[in-house]
């Protein structure tokens, strides 16, 4: 009896180790602050090579993050992707990753556009330009992100608010290269020569320069790809209208954020989760984000054509894209000590 007994118990251990490894090939469970239903072509493209469900629970990456904090260990997350290298930045100080270790990731994704122990991966990536309109012509003394707070520029800029954390990034860049101090006085500078309170997203703004609201404002990339290749004749007129700066080309390049993911701490299908960000850096994977969505690739050499129609390539400053969080605090103080709404 106690040797059946036994048997039982064996074979019901190794049918559980049995189920368990089934369950992880079978799904992955995503929490996606990406709202793109070009995504969702990616999804598909996973599934048919791995034969790996993919599960999808979309919300704003601040909601997503408080939501990981309240399951804690009964989370059902494997992946948090969201964009912008700052709120990766604020899950990893919550603690919600866990590192990563893979030939494929570390060989594909540069340093500076992962972080440093693996908690998380840059997948694409958007540059944060400047924008002019061309009927004006192009500003003198526009070449660099410090340019724009040149008083000679006084009534010609839109910006949007600071709380965007795309500002936020482009100005913890600062911090990172000038210092503080440098980088308080950019943010006065702006302020001064902002040619109506700050406002709006990056969508508008392009209006605005392209009717001649304003002159100057800063933008990211895929939103002018988005609208040059948009079906709709309307929003390529408007696109057509504003004319594009890669900043900084004669010093450290321009600044690129990022779309990028982390495996949960408490991944119940942590491998498949790392086969799905690993799918994400084939070239397949990244020329979508480029095709669908107008991102430029995060892989050196992967980009067949340009996220943006007529923009070429540009240098792209090469500091750890961890750094945009870590000054994330320091550069909301800045822009508050400088009035930036």
């Amino acid at each position: 009896m106690f040797r059946l007994l036994t048997a039982v118990l064996i074979l019901a251990s190794g049918l559980a180790v049995a189920v368990g490894a089934k369950a992880e090939t079978q799904e992955v469970n995503i929490y996606s602050a990406r709202h793109y239903d070009t995504d969702l072509e990616l999804y598909d493209r996973f599934t048919e090579q791995t034969g790996i469900s993919v599960n999808l629970i979309e919300g704003g990456s601040d909601e997503l993050i408080a939501r990981l904090e309240r399951e804690g260990k009964q989370s059902p997350a494997d992946i948090l992707v969201t964009v912008d290298a700052g709120r990766l930045w604020r899950a990893e100080e919550k603690g919600l990753f866990s590192p990563v270790r893979s030939e494929v990731l570390e060989s594909r994704i540069p340093a500076h556009l992962r972080h440093p122990e693996g908690l998380w991966f840059g997948l694409s990536k958007r540059a944060r330009i400047i924008i002019y309109n061309k009927e004006m012509g192009r500003p003198e003394k526009l070449e660099t992100y410090d340019d724009l707070a040149d008083p000679v520029h006084k009534g010609e800029v839109c910006m949007r608010s600071s709380s965007n954390i795309y500002n936020i990034s482009l100005l913890a860049s600062l911090i990172e290269h000038e210092g503080q101090e440098t980088a308080e006085n950019w943010a006065k500078g702006v302020m001064a020569n902002l040619a109506q309170h700050p406002q709006g997203n990056d969508t508008s703004n392009i209006k605005a320069v392209a009717a001649g609201e304003c002159r100057i404002s800063v933008v990211n990339t895929y939103y002018i790809g988005r609208m040059l290749g948009s079906d709709e004749a309307a929003d390529v007129a408007v696109a057509e209208k504003v004319g594009l700066i890669f900043p900084n080309q004669n010093d450290r390049g321009t600044h690129v954020n990022i779309s990028g993911a982390g495996v949960m701490k408490y991944a119940p299908n942590r491998e498949n989760a790392i086969k799905f960000i690993e799918f994400l850096t084939g070239d397949w994977a990244q020329n979508a984000f480029t095709q669908l969505n107008h991102e430029y690739t995060a892989v050196p050499g992967a980009m067949k054509t340009s996220p943006v129609k007529g923009a070429g390539p540009f240098k792209e400053d090469a500091i750890n894209a961890s750094a945009l969080g870590e000054n994330q605090a320091e550069a909301v103080r800045i822009f508050d000590r400088a009035g930036w709404q």
